[in-house]
């Protein structure tokens, strides 16, 4: 691991994309990926037109998009233009929960695994009090702190993924300290900080950590923030742990997992955006046969095993 000295544009709401790709390009390139298509991600919204024929809605992002000289080309939401922010919330239906909100209803899923209120923080009317002393669990399967870890979670329609990681608060804009974070990666990462001492250990299961939580976004603006959300988090946790930063190779396997784990898909039709949906009377055609190559695939990192998103659902529903 790496002091400080790599520079790497933590405890911000915008991301720098140029510090990432100087540091390592591969980095970049894999947070552009879409591991269904093995191409990049999609923009899938006109916003970006303005800039030329290589932003349209079907084309990929790439790096030279959104580095350099297009560096300001994708910002949060919160930085958006208002009338953009309208337009994107009357025409996708993008609207993004305040981090009060979002600490409410997970609240709610922990109350119920834990089997009693009040374990990461208490809530105020528009805001939290993070609770500091170390959270308790059992020494039994499944309720020690190692298969809290391991619960798979999935946060549908994403955005920039503020139910994972509340890096910042989707309405206002504020930055959120790391110790006082309320996403479902937020909470898994101080029970692993909370319960290990060396940086092996701490790697280990910030790693599992991340390969346990998913989420899915149609428009590739909000899935790069997501992802780039879901790295500095890592990032950020570690620097706050032991004042340290991952290496370069560290980074590229996180990312990787992220490309995985954080997909762009058509929540109609489980597939690559702009694809079509199977009919079931199709399904032994040659066309079943391209639009099953569509499927949007995710991976079970505990099995190792790669499946569609759609076999997820007995009935295809």
């Amino acid at each position: 691991m790496a002091k400080a000295n790599i520079e790497l544009p933590m405890f911000s709401t915008d991301i720098d994309e140029i510090k990432i790709y100087e540091l390592n390009h591969v980095i970049l390139d894999l947070l552009l990926a879409d591991k269904s298509s093995k191409r990049n991600i999609l923009w899938a919204t006109k916003d970006y037109l303005s800039y030329g024929n290589l932003y349209d809605e079907h084309c990929q992002i790439m790096p030279e998009q959104i580095t350099y000289d297009n560096l300001n080309v994708i910002q949060p939401r919160v930085l958006k233009e208002k009338d953009k922010q309208t337009s994107r919330t009357k025409g996708k239906a993008e609207v993004f929960t305040p981090a009060y909100v979002c600490n409410k209803q997970l609240n709610l899923v922990d109350d119920a695994w834990f089997g009693h209120n009040n374990i990461f923080n208490k809530t105020t009317r528009f805001g939290w009090k993070t609770i500091k002393r170390k959270i308790v669990f059992s020494d039994k399967k499944p309720y020690r702190w190692q298969d809290y870890i391991d619960l798979k979670r999935l946060e549908i329609t994403c955005g920039e993924a503020p139910y994972i990681t509340s890096r910042y608060d989707m309405q206002t804009g504020a930055f959120i300290p790391v110790q006082d974070r309320i996403g479902i990666l937020d909470r898994k990462l101080r029970i692993v900080s909370e319960n290990t001492s060396c940086l092996e250990d701490w790697i280990k299961w910030a790693t599992r950590s991340i390969e346990s939580v998913y989420g899915f976004e149609f428009q590739g603006d909000s899935l790069i923030i997501a992802r780039e959300n879901v790295l500095f988090t890592f990032i950020e946790n570690m620097y706050m742990k032991f004042e340290c930063v991952p290496d370069v190779k560290l980074l590229k396997k996180i990312a990787n997992i992220i490309a995985w784990n954080i997909w762009q898909m058509d929540a109609f039709t489980y597939s690559i955006p702009y694809k079509k949906k199977l009919p079931q009377y199709q399904q032994t055609s040659l066309f079943a046969d391209e639009v099953k190559n569509n499927l949007c695939k995710i991976k079970d990192w505990r099995s190792k095993e790669t499946l569609t998103y759609s076999e997820l659902f007995k009935d295809g529903d």
